[in-house]
């Protein structure tokens, strides 16, 4: 506890504390006010478009674009963002608004209140409006206190469960939502505000039905904002080499466009929508509606993890650009205070903007004394100019925001790329894309995330695996079906299985036992108890003859021995007189009984483990059964090439006793194989395959043959 560490706490709480010392004026500062100018400009723009999808006046737009930026230049890290409202979040937001203050609750009657488009029911549009602004400050705040929560708990890292299939498929979705939800105000058609599962679909549908009642006024203007900004913004990436600054081009369409309807006064000879009033100002700040958290708080939960994962996607982008760091936990909590201190203004959930980002970059931003700036410029436009841009169509706002979707549009070009490169990321992808636009983007969210894990536990419920053999001359050991000219050691299987292994895929795992060894080891293993017996009881009708050279017939007695595997099976005292004698029985070999038991060309087995990672419980059980089933039909199990890790796991779970040991485990498959081959060298010349049992063949008993049981502990066995 020195004084030096309390100032590197204090300066990872305060990023500004880092940079603005070594702030370079001289070189940077000429460069942050034109970068701070020109993104000053669109954010103002964009802050009024960007309004339109929370359903909130126009205005608070203006403020949604200012006061984040003051929090954030002082606790971000990134030194490139520009920081303020984003059309996938706002429209987040606005779907919140628009289900909790919907038209239907400010119907009135009576001659005071503004009416809709002709002949409609009566809306206190000035209530409406307050209690969705309320609305959208208090799930800002909600969200702000959120994200600083999971900054404390460091849990930055939730924003990797975000794929980027799942990223782009969600944001083309929201592109897609935004696309719909301004088409009306481009069309300047009066519609319901549908919200929740298949609204789009009924959007577009009302949006066709009344589509003969366009204003040919605002369908032009926005029209003709669409062509130009997108024309205009091709060009800017085009010849951005060329270019020094950005051509802004959606300031330059605003300024034309309010300039035209004010000269042609449009509203009153064309009926076409204007923003009409701009707060002038400021409004002090409100406390949030704390009765509302409940209704929002998975709502904002959502919004939370979206608003910060795109924020610091963008930022790690130029971070990487310019060589520097951004602190993933930390920005969780830049964020959060953001949002909390300009929902107390009436603000709507903040985030940053790939376009404005964009321009704050390549008009020389170098820090975010740019973002100040930019700030400044918006302080401006509330202050002074939003008087001028009451006679701006709002359809042109609405295009402008159109005009921004180009690059989120564009993602939909990366699904055959990730057709061609991995069909699961790709599916990933389209689910979540149409499960968005279908369910909405919070449902939409998610039903991708859960898809996305889903397609992980699968993969590691159904991996990969196969039998090996070896590359001649070598101690390599590649997969049998791949290569044509590896050999398995003979008498010895080698099965790898590409994958922790846990009560989800054990099943897999004994599947695939079964089928690199070509029999099942509970089938074979009761297939020669009933032998045995059958064995048993023709002796004891003196049928044949017990040796030690193994099983005869008497000589002069026809061998009735072949008889139906589905005889009864009876007890009786057959009262053979016989002694105690020592057999063996060849399983490989033509039995004298009419019993099918699978052959077993196989003495050992060996487990590569080197991709398992854990075992669980019910692994560990399993696997001691599985060797105990081998065991009992002599075949011997090993492991190979396995993690250090789970040695230890096994101890803490009792694998190991008095049947399984610690010599059954090898560093590498080839160790394994060459212990195999000198067990096999130096053993007796007695075939280990061969089954010794002890006939008392002068008792007056028959000998039993029963199954041995099975411990408390050990998990079923499927038998086929």
């Amino acid at each position: 506890c020195s004084r030096k560490r309390a100032f590197q706490i204090t300066k990872s709480f305060l990023p500004i504390l880092e940079w603005l010392p070594n702030y370079r004026v001289k070189e940077w500062l000429i460069s942050d006010i034109i970068s701070g100018v020109s993104t000053g400009l669109v954010a103002t723009l964009q802050g009024l478009a960007y309004a339109l999808l929370v359903a909130v006046p126009v205005g608070y737009g203006l403020y949604s674009a200012f006061f984040p930026i003051l929090t954030y230049f002082f606790l971000g890290t990134s030194r490139h963002i520009s920081v303020g409202p984003f059309p996938v979040v706002s429209l987040m937001v606005g779907s919140v608004v628009l289900s909790m203050a919907p038209d239907d609750n400010f119907l009135i009657d009576g001659s005071n209140a503004t009416g809709t488009n002709g002949t409609g029911p009566l809306i206190d549009i000035e209530s409406r409006d307050a209690q969705r602004v309320l609305i959208a400050s208090t799930l800002t705040f909600l969200v702000g206190i959120l994200q600083v929560i999971f900054g404390a708990l460091q849990i930055g890292f939730i924003v990797r469960y975000l794929a980027d299939p799942l990223v782009g498929g969600f944001t083309t979705a929201a592109a897609f939502q935004v696309l719909v939800s301004q088409l009306k105000i481009v069309l300047n058609i009066s519609t319901k505000n549908y919200n929740g599962v298949l609204s789009i679909v009924y959007t577009l549908i009302e949006t066709f039905e009344k589509i003969g009642t366009t204003n040919i006024a605002d369908l032009i203007a926005g029209l003709l904002t669409i062509f130009v900004c997108m024309v205009v913004k091709e060009i800017n990436d085009r010849f951005k080499h060329k270019i020094p600054i950005p051509i802004p081009i959606e300031v330059i369409v605003t300024i034309v466009a309010t300039g035209i309807s004010y000269a042609a006064d449009l509203e009153k000879k064309y009926n076409a929508g204007i923003v009409k009033s701009i707060p002038r100002g400021f409004l002090p700040p409100e406390p949030p509606d704390v009765s509302l958290f409940s209704q929002m708080i998975a709502a904002s939960f959502s919004i939370a993890i979206v608003a910060y994962a795109i924020a610091v996607s963008v930022g790690k982008v130029y971070a990487t650009k310019y060589d520097y760091a951004i602190d993933g936990n930390q920005e969780f909590i830049a964020f959060g205070f953001s949002n909390i201190f300009s929902g107390a203004f009436s603000c709507f959930v903040a985030t940053t903007a790939l376009s404005r980002t964009a321009v704050q970059e390549s008009t020389g931003g170098k820090t975010q004394v740019a973002g100040i700036i930019s700030a400044g410029i918006v302080l401006i436009s509330i202050v002074a100019l939003g008087k001028l841009l009451e006679p701006l169509q709002k359809s042109v706002l609405a295009a402008v925001v159109i005009a921004n979707l180009k690059g989120m549009f564009m993602q939909v070009f990366d699904v055959p790329r990730l057709w061609r490169q991995n069909k699961v990321d790709a599916m990933i992808w389209v689910f979540t894309c149409v499960a968005s636009i279908i369910l909405g983007l919070d449902l939409g969210l998610l039903a991708g995330l859960l898809f996305g894990l889903l397609t992980v536990v699968l993969r590691v419920q159904f991996p990969s695996w196969g039998g090996f053999g070896n590359i001649p001359g070598t101690d390599i050991y590649k997969k049998v079906k791949d290569y044509k000219n590896v050999i398995e050691p003979e008498g010895v299987k080698i099965l790898k299985f590409s994958s922790p292994i846990f009560y989800a895929n054990i099943d897999g795992l004994k599947s695939s036992l079964k089928s690199i060894v070509g029999f099942d080891a509970v089938k074979v293993y009761n297939k020669r108890l009933k032998a045995l017996r059958k064995i048993q009881k023709l002796i004891k009708k003196g049928k044949l003859k017990a040796t030690k050279n193994g099983i005869i017939s008497e000589p002069g007695i026809n061998n009735e021995a072949f008889e139906t595997d589905e005889e009864p099976e009876g007890n009786e005292d057959l009262q053979v007189p016989t002694k105690e004698v020592e057999i063996q029985v060849d399983w490989n070999s033509e039995l004298p009984v009419k019993v099918n038991i699978p052959k077993v060309p196989i003495h050992s087995l060996i487990l590569d483990f080197g991709a398992v990672t854990f075992l669980d419980i019910v692994a560990v059980r399993s696997i001691k059964t599985i060797i105990r089933e081998f065991e009992r039909i002599d075949v011997r199990v090993y492991f190979a090439s396995y993690q250090d890790n789970l040695i230890s796991q096994l101890e803490q779970s009792d694998f190991f006793d008095d049947i399984v040991r610690k010599d059954i485990f090898f560093l590498t498959v080839h160790d394994a194989v060459l212990y195999i081959r000198n067990q096999m060298t130096y053993s007796d010349n007695q075939d280990p395959i061969f089954e010794k049992i002890s006939l008392m063949q002068e008792s007056k008993e028959p000998i039993e043959f029963t199954e041995t049981s099975r411990p408390d502990d050990e998990l079923d066995v499927q038998e086929e």
